[in-house]
């Protein structure tokens, strides 16, 4: 049972709606490029831990705090007497191992991911105890992607390679899986405690006069949009889609990107290049976000926000 499922993060939709209004540096762009390549991989392991008829407690991306120092778990799973903590990875290539130290087949040192897996081991033990829970758990790095492959390792360390999930997954389908109300009680603690904003956040600077502007196709993003008064109709791919949606949709947008700005008609008219008249804009906006002040410096929050 997915107690807490997996969504892209702010950050990766940040990057997919840059990467469609400007053009990404080198560096954003491969951090944007390992940013979806990550979460592809952890959709991938879900959907294998979704294809196992058992009642365990499944909580995704979990950002925690313990002694004030913050961690983030890819996936926790609670069974009847321990927990797993899982490390996803979706690497590719070959690596090796030389005096503790990772490197890529072309002799690049590389960021060796043991260490902060017992870390969040540690501090997810500790903060259990602090809540006062007493519950073995077993950490794992999880690699999905079947062409990686990582030379010189030793038994001893705590990972599972491709090769070996169809074993992985047999055991955890043999694990006792009798949940009761006490593990229920520690999924929602663990779900209570999760702090929606990740100090692991990494975006980059980037300007509204700089991005493009105009309402993208919700299917293929083009912004090859033509208007048909109650719809909009992508030239491109066909999709039709409501423009009460459409607009709704571009206001999320902007305020994804720009959270410190307030939303107001003239903005929304500007961002969505001018698709519809500003009262109709007004007159959308008003049925789903909550309308402040009044006359020129009125504006907009999302409901309930």
């Amino acid at each position: 049972m997915f107690i807490k499922s997996r969504t892209e993060s702010n950050e990766l939709q940040v990057y997919k709606l840059l990467d469609k209004r400007k053009v990404l540096s080198i560096d954003d762009a491969v951090h944007y490029a390992r940013l979806e390549k990550g979460y592809q991989g952890e959709l991938s392991f879900d959907e294998r831990v979704g294809g196992i008829s058992k009642d365990w407690l499944v909580l995704n991306d979990l950002q925690l705090e313990s002694n004030s120092t913050h961690f983030q778990i890819d996936s926790t799973i609670i069974s009847q007497k321990s927990i797993l903590l899982l490390d996803i990875k979706n690497h590719e290539g070959d690596y090796y191992i030389e005096d503790g130290r990772w490197y890529s087949i072309n002799g690049k040192e590389i960021y060796n991911p043991v260490p902060r897996l017992e870390r969040s081991e540690f501090l997810l033990r500790r903060l259990l105890q602090d809540h006062g829970y007493t519950i073995p758990i077993q950490a794992y790095l999880v690699y999905v992607n079947p062409d990686f492959h990582l030379y010189n390792t030793t038994r001893n360390l705590p990972i599972i390679f491709p090769t070996q999930l169809n074993r992985f997954f047999h055991k955890l389908h043999n694990i006792p899986s009798n949940i009761n109300e006490h593990h229920k009680n520690l999924a929602h603690k663990l779900t209570s405690l999760h702090k929606e904003e990740s100090p692991f956040t990494k975006l980059p600077k980037y300007h509204y006069e700089e991005l493009r502007k105009g309402v993208m196709c919700a299917v293929c993003d083009s912004f090859s949009i033509e208007d048909k008064r109650i719809a909009i109709v992508c030239k491109k791919c066909g999709h039709i889609e409501n423009v009460d949606s459409a607009i709704i949709r571009s206001a999320m947008e902007y305020t994804l990107l720009f959270p410190q700005r307030k939303i107001t008609t003239n903005d929304l008219y500007d961002w969505c290049k001018g698709l519809k008249t500003k009262r109709t804009i007004r007159m959308i906006i008003s049925k789903h976000f909550q309308h402040i002040g009044h006359a020129k410096s009125s504006y907009y929050v999302i409901r309930n926000a």
